[in-house]
């Protein structure tokens, strides 16, 4: 019994050291991608497809993941009141950060000026208007494009808004059946559990998604850019860390009684793999299993995270103002205070719908100046050579933002169990990196009943 006893806890222990080596690998290709890009540009260019094809094994999980979550979490909530609650509380929350990220945007671009001294050649006018053609999409073709063509075709065509709506419709409908539907529950448990095992299995391909995607964006950017762009890269990572530390800590903090440094310390294998990839859609199906890990209940987290992943993109909105500004500084046609807000408050707009796709950001700006301030199209080339590393800047600010959030609204609801994110956050209860599900096969051990509210699926 004792040697048992000793033995017990070596498996969980290698299982954490194998995926150790595992996001190793991963900064290992990184620096080596870097090198890469250096030393042989025009080879380093053609590896873009390892990255392209790592993300899009990623993607490929979002909409079977996401429909899970949620058709679980709002199937097992007895009062759908208690759904609309959730998702009011979101999108009011997103829209008051939006306001909050673009007036921080807009004191740092005023104080800096980061477009002063730039020189636009004819080369670069071409490319703004080719980038406000590719723009994103008004905003009625948005909120018609979330009804999805058919019942499966949200899961066919990767988009998680209309995912989102189908899983909501299916969550309510199993709500209405009682217990007739707790066997279509069980069922879909059982389906979450095999598709973050397939999730675990694509994980160990991000070391080559990895070296791919940097090398290419290195091999495609050059030192010389950096170099000439280097004000308003400072400027904009400064501003996203203030913001994440300052705004997002003060909130998480006195709201959740979170040090926000912890949180973004548990999340620190998502960041990589944001950082790696220039896409925080790459890291979507694990921030959803990790704060369902850390305590927030399934209602909250299913509607939450995909649902900020097209609403609450404070990073975007940092991006949009500070690129704003500093293209006007360059053509030497600055903007008035009331400009600049006008053109924001559209951006925040059309900006729905644009996170996770790297380049999305530089769309949405060519058609905010096109629509507000023609003559600016024109710079918007100027920050081409460099947008792959703000997208980085962008991504990971927008993934802060939604896991602060996600915490926010779970608190604000009564649906975290807030021992159990001390523990977690305190590395008492690890995560599962092989499965990315718990010892008990889920992906968080389930809240208890709150008030007769909720009925926990058994299995």
């Amino acid at each position: 019994m004792a040697s048992t006893a000793r033995t017990a806890p070596a498996e969980p222990a290698a299982r954490r050291d194998r995926t150790h080596y595992l996001y190793l690998a991963v900064i290992a290709a990184v620096l080596l991608g870097i090198a890469v890009g250096f030393a042989a540009p025009d080879a380093a260019k053609e590896l873009k497809p390892l990255g392209t094809g790592f993300v899009n094994l990623i993607k490929m999980m979002i909409s079977p993941i996401v429909f899970c979550t949620i058709v679980l979490g709002v199937g097992s909530v007895r009062k759908a009141a208690k759904v609309g609650k959730v998702g009011g509380l979101a999108l009011g929350y997103f829209l008051a950060m939006s306001v909050v990220a673009l007036a921080i945007g807009l004191v740092v671009g005023n104080v800096i000026h980061p477009g002063s001294g730039m020189h636009l050649t004819e080369a670069v006018k071409g490319v703004g208007h080719e980038q406000a053609k590719a723009a994103a999409e008004g905003p009625v073709d948005f909120v018609l494009g979330i009804i999805p063509t058919t019942f499966v075709s949200a899961f066919t065509e990767g988009k998680v808004l209309q995912t989102l709506l189908v899983a909501l419709l299916v969550g309510f409908a199993l709500q209405a059946m009682g217990r007739a539907g707790e066997p279509v529950l069980r069922g879909v448990e059982h389906i979450q559990k095999l598709v973050f095992r397939v999730l675990a299995m694509i994980m160990w391909a991000a070391p080559v998604g990895a070296f791919g995607a940097m090398a290419a964006v290195v091999g495609e950017t050059g030192v010389d850019a950096l170099k000439a762009l280097a004000t308003i890269m400072v400027g904009f990572y400064v501003t996203c860390l203030l913001f994440v530390g300052i705004v997002l800590g003060t909130l998480v903090r006195v709201v959740a009684k979170v040090n926000i440094w912890y949180l973004l310390k548990y999340l620190g294998r998502e960041f990589l793999l944001i950082v790696s990839t220039s896409s925080s859609e790459s890291a979507l199906p694990r921030l959803i299993a990790k704060m369902e890990h850390l305590g927030v209940g399934r209602p909250v987290v299913g509607i939450t995270v995909p649902t900020g992943y097209s609403f609450n993109l404070d990073g975007t909105m940092i991006y949009l103002t500070m690129a704003s500004l500093f293209i006007a500084d360059a053509l030497d046609q600055p903007m008035g205070i009331g400009q600049q807000i006008g053109l924001l408050l559209f951006m925040m707009v059309a900006s729905k719908g644009a996170a996770g796709v790297s380049g999305s950001g530089v769309a949405v700006l060519a058609s905010g100046l096109q629509s507000h301030k023609p003559a600016l199209v024109d710079g918007v080339g100027l920050i081409i050579g460099i947008d792959r590393f703000m997208s980085e800047a962008r991504a990971v600010t927008n993934f802060a933002g939604n896991a602060v959030a996600t915490l926010l609204i779970g608190t604000w609801t009564g649906e975290v169990d807030k021992e159990r994110v001390q523990r977690v956050l305190a590395g008492e209860i690890p995560f599962d990196e092989r499965t990315l599900l718990d010892e008990d096969g889920h992906a968080r051990t389930p809240m208890p009943e709150q008030g007769g509210e909720r009925e926990p699926v058994k299995a």
